[in-house]
């Protein structure tokens, strides 16, 4: 029988990991439930469903509500997947119709596990329908020779089975490692691990019941020895024969390696490798999850820094100063109660994690005991650092927990003692000034995005771009700045990431682009209509699904030449959004516009992926033009990307150029492009234009004529 498998999900990257693992099936895939039903119009042998709740355009709902509509999908078998903590929709998808759910991340062996079931119980249905027709086959083959094992039951008492009225197949027995007398005997009850009981009882419970003629779930048998064996578990109703008690069919799959994989990993994700204690993952699905449950008692988070142990390396080696944080978890974990938690969340950081405190004093004398501890370990070294104190509000119902931790690291770095003294230092209203100083940009950037009357600014200065081969500006990079009325200057680094956090960088986007297309077409008035403009796109922006067609719209309203406009989008976004990200700058290239990769080199791309990017020119950051200034230039590598750039067909561009040593490598190795402080810092605008117009006019001399 050819089992054929419908995949429908909106990450690319799931979808080709789900099919890259099914290639004995015939797969199927689509990106939203509009794609996935044009499909089901084209195939109507489609077997098995795995279906992602949460897409564009049409949800997993409701393709699950459509399907449930027409009669023949009825022997579809549906799994749903659906995020760790959206039980509700796990839930309303099985009342939906979906027989199985698989919660992400998918951990692919537990997928394979279920499909593998699934997979199995279709083929039994289907040969089981071709009873009548094919003599041969009969169903005690079928029952006999499954590679799952299969329980047929005509009794509803879980704890004692009548003989007669049970049926086990031989991998049942070789499973549970009980005969079909000792499993009778016992009753299923008796052999489910405790832990697992309660709720395969409920379950089964509905079953009888006719709440549900189906469930499934992982759980664990006991075998005679006193040893657990891992299953997963299908359990459906059958339909009465003759003056029967309501009947049901069980399958099972030993799973057990695969959970004892699934058990490790999961440890590996909640674990620091190196100190054995929870890491930082961890602690912020505590953090959730607790905030979520609205847990009433005392919380408090209580961070450790000794990020001074940097300082040894130099003198040690970094195998001593890690033996050294090792030596600090060893000790801090003698701190550990049910009630107090100890995590690893970076290279020289610790957080405790503590509820059910009484007050302030107890997390001072708990801090005066840390304290000794390690003042004790490093007295040697004479290493100290810093303690911080956080007390989580417990009337705050949603907990921003990079907002927590960042707070909780500020308090640490505030009590940092270099010299072998561990101070503390509790969150208060003296730190809060540096998180009000990240709202004041906030405000200032929502005034600016919603046009509110203020005296914050949003402007822009534009640096020049030499070409190379002509000595002489080809180009301008539009860089965006902000002037607050409380704060003064804000820098790029500080106001860009909050923008993108709040997502206010797509309307302050928009006001960005807008200011550099009426530069485009000051220069074009002014005749420098070959000249062009850089302009930076967020990822966010890119993404936005109204990006493209509002960028159009502008090109159209403000008359701005195509062939004048560059965007410039950083590398780092193509790892996680590569094929979404390259359709759409495609799309954009075509048209007529240049894209450039921003900081060339940092992003970690593969050169495979780097093969495929739909650019013109590559950036490159300027921590590889930097490492010009050393002495030893046959170990830089800046040559080989601009080589490399130029056989993918790239144009190469250096940022950072600030020394006449620089330039001079750049140019024998072939770059085509620089900027940088060497040939000007950013402008404002009419500083641009007069620095263009003395530039042309031969005022100005970079030492850059073409060779």
């Amino acid at each position: 029988m050819l089992i054929k498998i419908l995949v429908v999900d909106d990450s690319a990257s799931d979808r080709l990991i789900i099919e890259t693992m099914l290639t004995e099936y015939c797969v199927l895939t689509a990106c939203d439930g509009v794609e996935a039903m044009r499909i089901f119009e084209e195939h109507d042998d489609i077997n098995l469903l795995i279906l992602d709740l949460n897409m564009p355009n049409m949800n997993g709902f409701q393709v699950l509500e459509a399907l449930r509509e027409e009669e023949r999908f009825d022997k579809l078998r549906i799994i749903i997947l659906t995020n760790y903590d959206e039980l509700d929709n796990e839930i309303k998808g099985l009342k939906l119709g979906a027989v199985d759910y698989i919660r992400k991340p998918i951990h692919m062996e537990s997928l394979r596990a279920r499909i593998d079931v699934h997979v199995a119980l279709l083929r039994a249905n289907h040969e089981l329908e071709q009873k009548l027709d094919e003599k041969t086959f009969t169903f005690d083959m079928v029952f006999d020779q499954a590679p799952i094992g299969i329980a047929i039951s005509y009794s509803s008492h879980p704890e004692k089975l009548d003989e007669a009225m049970v049926r086990v197949n031989p991998m049942f027995e070789q499973i549970t490692g009980r005969t079909k007398e000792e499993l009778i005997n016992a009753g299923w009850a008796k052999i489910t691990h405790p832990d697992d009981l309660v709720k395969d009882m409920e379950s089964f419970r509905k079953l009888q019941a006719g709440e549900i003629n189906k469930y499934s779930m992982g759980k664990r048998y006991i075998k005679p020895d006193g040893s657990t064996v891992w299953v997963y578990m299908v359990v459906a109703s059958l339909v009465p024969i003759g003056n029967n008690q309501p009947n049901h069919i069980c399958l099972i799959q030993d799973i057990s390696e695969r959970k004892q994989i699934e058990m490790e990993r999961k440890y590996i994700s909640e674990h620091d490798r190196w100190t054995g204690l929870y890491n930082r993952d961890y602690l912020e699905v505590l953090l959730a999850n607790d905030a979520k449950q609205k847990r009433s008692s005392s919380r408090a988070v209580i961070g450790i820094d000794l990020s001074n142990i940097q300082f040894l390396t130099a003198n040690y080696g970094f195998i001593y100063t890690q033996n050294l944080i090792k030596k600090a978890a060893e000790a801090l974990a003698q701190h550990c109660t049910d009630n107090r938690l100890l995590f690893h969340t970076h290279e020289n950081r610790f957080v405790f994690y503590l509820v059910d405190y009484q007050d302030r004093n107890e997390l001072i004398y708990f801090c005066d005991a840390i304290a000794k501890t390690l003042e004790s370990l490093f007295a040697i070294d004479r290493i100290g650092g810093g303690i911080g104190i956080l007390e989580i509000d417990q009337d705050q119902k949603e907990v921003e927990i990079d907002l927590l931790l960042r707070r909780l690291l500020i308090a640490s770095e505030m009590s940092n003692n270099m010299y072998g003294k561990f101070e503390t230092c509790f969150y208060d209203e003296e730190l809060e000034a540096l998180v009000t100083r990240e709202r004041d940009v906030m405000d200032a950037l929502a005034a600016i995005a919603a046009e509110k009357p203020s005296n914050d600014e949003l402007f822009l200065q534009y640096q020049p771009i030499i070409d190379l081969r002509t000595g002489s500006i080809c180009s301008f990079e539009a860089l965006a700045r902000l002037r607050s009325e409380k704060l003064g200057p804000v820098p790029p680094v500080e106001f860009i990431p909050i923008a993108e956090k709040t997502k206010l960088i797509n309307p302050i986007g928009e006001k960005v682009i807008i200011k550099a297309f009426h530069f485009i077409n000051k220069l074009k008035e002014l005749g420098y209509d070959a000249i062009g403009v850089s302009i930076n796109i967020s990822a966010i922006q890119l993404l936005n699904p109204d990006f493209t067609d509002r960028l159009f719209e502008l090109i159209g309203q403000m008359q701005v030449n195509l062939k004048n406009i560059c965007l410039e989008i950083t590398e780092s976004v193509f790892v996680s959004d590569h094929d979404d990200i390259n359709n759409i700058i495609d799309k954009l290239r075509y048209t007529g516009m240049e894209i450039a990769i921003d900081d060339f080199g940092t992003g970690y791309s593969s050169l495979a992926r780097e093969k495929e990017l739909k650019v013109d020119s590559l950036k490159i950051d300027k921590c590889f033009i930097d490492k010009l200034l050393d002495p030893d230039l046959d170990r830089s590598i800046t040559s080989d990307i601009i080589s490399m750039a130029h056989k993918l067909g790239h144009c190469t561009i250096a940022e950072g150029v600030e020394h006449a040593n620089q330039l001079q490598y750049l140019k024998k190795h072939g770059c085509d492009k620089i900027q940088g402080f060497l040939i000007s810092r950013p402008l404002d605008e009419e500083v641009a234009l007069d620095f263009l117009h003395r530039s042309l006019s031969g005022s100005l001399t970079f030492g850059l004529s073409a060779e």
